[in-house]
C-alpha cells in the first residue's frame, strides 16, 4: 500500500504533514507514504524528526498551489506542482491513493483532468463525515460542483449510499435531499427535479430534509449541490468553535464552575472528540477513478494520520468498483 501525500498542501506544511506521515507508519502495517514537494526541505524534516526508515520517501516537485489561486489557472500553469505531481504519481499506478489539505478546487481539478471520472458518473463530489444524535452521516457535495444538474446530484447519493455501506458498514443507509422544507414541493425547480429522480430511484430515499436536520440523525446521507454544502459546512465549523468557546468561558467564569468542569473533564474530553473533524482524516473525493482524500487546510498532525489511514481502507476494500456496480444497477 502506497499513499501519496502533497508535503507542501496545508496551512502547517510542510512540517505537519511529515508528522503525521511518520505517525501513520508506524501505526498501520503495511503502508508506505510518499511525500511529494521540495525535496531538500522534505529531507531536512524528516531527519529533524528522527525519521531514517525506508517507509518514507520524497519525490521532488517545484512548485507549490498556494490556497489563494486560480484552480484551474494554478493546475494548468504549475504542471510541476506537488498537487498534479502527485495525481499523476497515482494515474501512473506508482502509488495507490492521493491525499492533500491544500488548494481543495486545484486538486479537484487537477484529480478530474488527470484521473478523469469513473463510468458512469459526470462530476465529482466532496463527502465529509460528520457527527450526528445517532451517530455519522455523510453530506455531499460540500464544495467540489457548486453548479450541478440534477442528475449529478442523483449520481451523489448512489456514490454516498455505496460509501456508508462498504466503507462505514452502515445496512441500507437513509438518504435526504436538503431543501427549504420537508414537503415534496418545497425548494427550488432544481430541486424538485433532483426530487423526482432521487423518488424513483432503489436508494432508501426518505425525501427533503432541512437545516435543523444535519446534526439531527434524521438520515445517513444529505445530499445538497457544492454551494449550500460547503456554506452549511462552514457555518458548522464555525458553531462547533464557538460552542466550546462559550463552554470555556462560562465555566472558568467562577470557582463552582471551574470545580464542576474538573470533575466533568472526562466528559468534556469525549464531547470534544466528538466534534473534532481531525478523527474523521479527510473527505472522500467521490466519482474520480482513484482515491483522492481531501484535508481540512488546518489538518494537524492526528488529521494527517487519520487521512492515510481512511485513503488505505478505500483503497483496501475497492470502493471504486463499488461505485461503478451501484451506477450500473
Amino acid at each position: 500500500m502506497k499513499i501519496i501525500v502533497d508535503a507542501m498542501g496545508g496551512d502547517h506544511a510542510p512540517e505537519v504533514v511529515i508528522e503525521g506521515a511518520i505517525a501513520a507508519i508506524r501505526e498501520y502495517a503495511n503502508t508506505e507514504v510518499v511525500l511529494v514537494g521540495d525535496e531538500a526541505r522534505i529531507k531536512s524534516l524528516l531527519v529533524k524528526a528522527g525519521y531514517c526508515a525506508d517507509k518514507i520517501s520524497v519525490y521532488h516537485a517545484s512548485e507549490v498551489i498556494e490556497m489563494s489561486e486560480s484552480p484551474a489557472n494554478s493546475v494548468r500553469k504549475k504542471r510541476d506542482s506537488s498537487v498534479v505531481v502527485g495525481l499523476e504519481l497515482v494515474r501512473e499506478g506508482r502509488g495507490d491513493a492521493f491525499f492533500s489539505a491544500g488548494n481543495t478546487g486545484a486538486v479537484v481539478c487537477a484529480a478530474t483532468f488527470s484521473l478523469r471520472m469513473l463510468s458512469g458518473i459526470e462530476r465529482p463530489g466532496i463527502g465529509i463525515i460528520t457527527p450526528t444524535l445517532k451517530g455519522i452521516a455523510m453530506i455531499i457535495d460540500v464544495g467540489a460542483n457548486i453548479d450541478p444538474k440534477p442528475m449529478q446530484l442523483m449520481q451523489y447519493g448512489i456514490m454516498a449510499d455505496a460509501y456508508m455501506r462498504h466503507i462505514l458498514n452502515i445496512a441500507n443507509p437513509q438518504v435526504g435531499l436538503l431543501s427549504i422544507g420537508e414537503e415534496e414541493g418545497k425548494g427550488t425547480e432544481f430541486v424538485k427535479e433532483t426530487y423526482g429522480l432521487f423518488e424513483k430511484s432503489k436508494l432508501n430515499f426518505i425525501g427533503n430534509v432541512e437545516g435543523k436536520d444535519l446534526f439531527s440523525g434524521k438520515c445517513d446521507i444529505i445530499v445538497c449541490d457544492g454551494f449550500v454544502g460547503n456554506v452549511a459546512l462552514k457555518v458548522s465549523e464555525s458553531l462547533a468553535e464557538a460552542m466550546q468557546v462559550f463552554l470555556k468561558r462560562h465555566i472558568m467564569s467562577n470557582p463552582l464552575g471551574i470545580l464542576g468542569a474538573l470533575l466533568l473533564r472526562a466528559s468534556f474530553s469525549r464531547f470534544k472528540k466528538q466534534l473534532d473533524y481531525s478523527e474523521y482524516g479527510g473527505a472522500p473525493l467521490l466519482g474520480v477513478d482513484g482515491v483522492v482524500i481531501i484535508g481540512h487546510g488546518r489538518s494537524n498532525t492526528k488529521a494527517i494520520k487519520n487521512a492515510i489511514r481512511v485513503s488505505k481502507e478505500e483503497v483496501e476494500r475497492r470502493f471504486n468498483e463499488k461505485i461503478t456496480e451501484a451506477v450500473r444497477t
